[in-house]
């Protein structure tokens, strides 16, 4: 007999501080860059984010998201055997520990079971969805919790009001468990190097310091024509390999970076906007955290029901990008 993922639960976390375009406005004036709330929503479609505490790490956020989702799941932590993290905001200076091993600790896990980040920016969910997967496809694992963990408030230049205004914090966590029930149904992962310089932290470590810029830098137009055309081809690639057509998908949720970049994608799939998860405009674009954020959310709200048909995608600096069909 087959052996499919299937989603046992979901759970979100979003920090406590909200800060909507008015406030962030306010708080860029203090340094004399100019913005407002029309500029903001017309070019993004966001009217508010969320921003960590201080002492709040990438691995307090995905902890509080993970409950959730075993609460959904009616699962002990102790159930999960394999916990894989996407964040481009670990815990720790050069990634190590991983933030999956903090996660693991703070959970209470002492089985031993394998925990790991990976690093794919705002596609990082989609290709922890691919792992994730694949393991279960194999017998090598029964339950698979993915997370999807951000504090991009750390690494945004605040003098620059093309970027800072678009992120936010915040956390979301899937829990996929074996099942003789088909549940992803297919997915495809993809990544090309030579754009890397549109969207990255050019900052490195080195001798006990931070050599050049540690804040985050974006071409803009050049992510948003290269994202639209990326998301239509690797939603038709995924749509193919599950013999689905896009008057068959319930439910369109796409990484939330920018309305225009969503818009965009549904038009070229011919997918009603009536059929898209939108987020973005209370959570800002959460990179990684993004599409387990919004996939929690449809949930919650009773939007996404058992049996539906969801196709979920995203894109990230590297640039990477990619895209799965799952039947919830």
């Amino acid at each position: 007999m087959a052996t499919f993922a299937k989603i046992a639960g979901t759970g979100s976390y979003l920090p406590e501080q909200r800060i909507d375009n008015e406030e962030l406005a306010l708080m860029l004036l203090k340094d004399g860059i100019l913005t407002s709330d029309e500029w903001i929503f017309s070019r993004s479609g966001i009217k508010a984010r969320h921003f960590a505490q201080k002492n709040q790490m990438a691995s307090d956020l995905a902890v509080l998201a993970a409950k959730n989702a075993l609460s959904a799941a009616s699962l002990e932590a102790s159930q999960i055997d394999l916990i894989i993290l996407a964040t481009s905001t670990p815990d720790n200076l050069g990634g190590f520990p991983s933030t999956a091993s903090s996660v693991q600790h703070k959970l209470g896990i002492t089985s031993g079971c394998g925990a790991f980040d990976v690093q794919a920016v705002c596609s990082g969910f989609i290709y922890g969805t691919h792992l994730a997967n694949a393991l279960i496809k194999s017998g090598d694992h029964q339950r698979v919790m993915v997370i999807g963990t951000e504090v991009f408030s750390r690494i945004l230049d605040m003098k620059d009001r093309t970027t800072c205004v678009l992120f936010g914090d915040g956390a979301g966590a899937v829990i996929y468990e074996a099942s003789s029930e088909q549940g992803i149904m297919s997915s495809a992962i993809h990544s090309d190097g030579s754009h890397q310089q549109i969207l990255c932290v050019p900052g490195y470590i080195g001798h006990g310091g931070i050599q050049g810029s540690a804040y985050l830098t974006m071409d803009g137009q050049a992510v948003f024509k290269l994202a639209v055309k990326m998301l239509e081809k690797v939603a038709t690639e995924v749509l193919e390999k599950a013999h689905l057509s896009t008057n068959q998908i319930d439910w369109l949720i796409p990484h939330q970076a920018n309305i225009r970049i969503m818009e965009g994608t549904a038009k070229k799939l011919g997918i009603p906007l009536e059929q898209v998860i939108v987020t973005v405009n209370e959570h800002g674009n959460t990179s990684a955290a993004s599409i387990p954020l919004a996939l929690d959310t449809g949930i919650r709200d009773g939007k996404i029901t058992r049996g539906q048909n969801l196709l979920l995608e995203g894109v990230g600096g590297g640039f990477t990008w990619g895209a799965a069909c799952i039947r919830y």
